[in-house]
């Protein structure tokens, strides 16, 4: 039991949620707020105006010549209103008003439009009469104050036989006045009837944003992942128009400061390369399966430009395509299929036959996933697969581009051979349980998890915040980017490249002036001691 209300401590909502849930959902509450005001706008255009008139009766009853009898006479008076103030909403005034004004209404609805108070401690009767006009108004305020004196005139009178009977009696109820002219109509109140509206169409625009986050569980901010997975967020990829045409490479070993895009790319890159190095200084991961936990979040795309940021750096990288069902790794670099890991695992080639060098990045070489086996996840689980990922460990970073982790196991078997498995999450597409039950596939076969890697975060807009984006302008305005276009392009035609990165097929490398290819300069890292290969089949486009 307190497990569970620990989770349910953990998973409510703070400030910040809030507020990250109206950032999100701003259209819909600032929409429904409007919808709530123009449905009272609506709603006083079709109401019928509503006119108030007031008169005053006072209760008059003569005093005595001493204080005394002036102090009863107005206590009387006050005592009197009150009784009056119940008298005046009676049926008797009532047709009283009618006979006088000559309506066409009967007396319970004419007492509907009345109202007869008395204020306290005081001798007098307020009367508020309402109407669609203010004349009416006016008229059946007046009318029904006389009627009223009328009514208690008759009350009053002396009944009693004797010489005084039907004297007219000492106490009356005088009219103060005609009632003013009412100038604006009580009813309907617009401004009071706007707010109301306003607000209701706030609360029900709350409501629907928290509504609607309880029950998307998309992936909406870095914190939403971090609380789901327990584990660090370590990159956040934005998106990038270029790679809307299709799959494509857009990392290279040249920093793009022309464009606001490709440098933003660029930078959310270098930091996850940063972070993977930082998660043991001593001794970083150096085979990494990069997976997801569903098709097409972009978990391939990240692997191809993970593999070229860290190249850039002159650090060694071999990227592998372990997607033995749907592999894409070589199209991405416009290398040759054909053979490749399968052909290695089978015993039908060697490394150096299918191993194939990105020209642009000599640092680094790209195994394609070779024939599609019928058996995908006992190839990637063999003992060969270890020997091989052993074996180009020693001298390369190892990237793995594996399959998704809910619909096949295969990732799952190659994260047990490695240093650990990074999860790519689409922003805004992949479900937090997604991302959860692949989080599970990996703790049941007790492989190791670096983290997770947003792709796709937005980088305008509301939704850009929860993801620690707040806009291509955060990096450099337009006007910077221009300046730093083209001095980066003057810097380019004077600065060489660092050893290791420089483009072309041709470098020059460790090997004594010598010019040799960049896949004899790759293969002469992998293999210091054996010299240049002398058997290498190299396939590119």
């Amino acid at each position: 039991m307190e497990d569970e209300q620990l989770v349910t401590v953990e998973k409510s909502l703070d400030v910040r949620d809030y507020v990250r849930v109206f950032r999100q959902h701003w259209l819909g509450v600032v929409a429904l707020t409007l919808i709530g005001i123009l449905c009272s706008a609506g709603w006083i255009f079709l109401q019928k105006p509503v006119y108030a008139a007031n008169s005053i009766g006072y209760v008059s009853i003569p005093g005595g010549d001493n204080m005394g009898s002036a102090l009863a006479g107005d206590n009387l008076a006050k005592s009197k209103a009150t009784s009056y103030a119940s008298f005046g909403s009676s049926r008797p005034v009532a047709e009283s008003v009618i006979k006088t004004l000559n309506l066409d209404v009967k007396p319970d609805v004419l007492l509907q439009q009345i109202t007869v108070t008395s204020a306290k401690d005081t001798p007098e009767v307020k009367i508020v009469a309402t109407a669609q006009t203010p004349q009416e108004a006016q008229a059946l305020a007046n009318a029904w104050v006389v009627a009223l004196a009328e009514q208690v005139k008759v009350l009053e009178s002396t009944t009693d036989a004797g010489p005084e009977a039907g004297a007219e009696s000492i106490i009356k109820v005088v009219p103060l006045g005609d009632a003013p002219l009412p100038l604006a109509p009580t009813s309907p109140n617009k401004k009071m009837a706007l707010v109301i509206g306003a607000l209701a169409g706030l609360i029900i625009g709350i409501a629907y944003a928290l509504i609607r986050n309880h029950l998307d569980r998309r992936i909406r901010s870095v914190e939403m992942v971090e609380k789901a997975i327990g584990t660090a967020v370590v990159g956040t990829i934005p998106v990038d128009e270029r790679m809307r045409d299709g799959r494509r490479v857009v990392a290279n070993a040249v920093i793009d400061h022309s464009s606001t895009e490709g440098y933003a790319i660029s930078e959310a890159l270098r930091e996850l390369r940063t972070n993977l190095h930082y998660m043991n200084v001593d001794n970083p991961p150096r085979v990494i399966v990069i997976t997801s936990s569903i098709p097409s979040e972009g978990k391939s795309t990240i692997a191809a430009n993970l593999a070229v940021t860290i190249a850039a750096t002159g650090q060694k990288v071999v990227l592998i395509d372990g997607d033995l069902r749907r592999p894409v790794v070589a199209d991405f670099f416009g290398l040759a299929g054909g053979g490749g890991l399968t052909d290695i695992l089978s015993g039908q080639a060697e490394l150096d036959d299918v191993l194939q060098v990105y020209g642009p990045v000599p640092s680094l070489a790209v195994l394609g996933a070779g024939r599609i086996p019928p058996n995908p996840s006992e190839l990637l689980g063999s003992l060969a697969m270890k020997r091989l990922l052993e074996r180009l460990s020693k001298e390369a970073v190892v990237l793995i581009d594996a399959p998704p982790l809910l619909p096949v196991t295969d990732a799952a078997i190659l994260a047990r051979s490695t240093d650990g498995a990074l999860i790519v999450a689409g922003a805004g597409k992949t479900t937090i349980d997604e991302l959860e039950k692949a989080v599970a596939t990996l703790a049941k076969v007790k492989a190791p998890l670096l983290g997770a890697v947003l792709n796709r975060v937005p980088t305008t807009g509301g939704q850009a915040a929860g993801y620690g984006y707040y806009g291509k302008g955060y990096y450099y305005g337009q006007n910077d980017a221009a300046k730093a276009g083209k001095r980066n392009r003057k810097t380019q035609a004077s600065t060489p490249a660092p050893e290791g990165i420089q483009q072309g097929v041709n470098n020059g490398g460790p090997g004594a002036g010598k010019e040799m290819s960049a896949e004899q300069e790759f293969d002469l890292l992998l293999h210091p001691a054996d010299g240049p290969p002398t058997r290498r089949m190299t396939r590119q486009r």
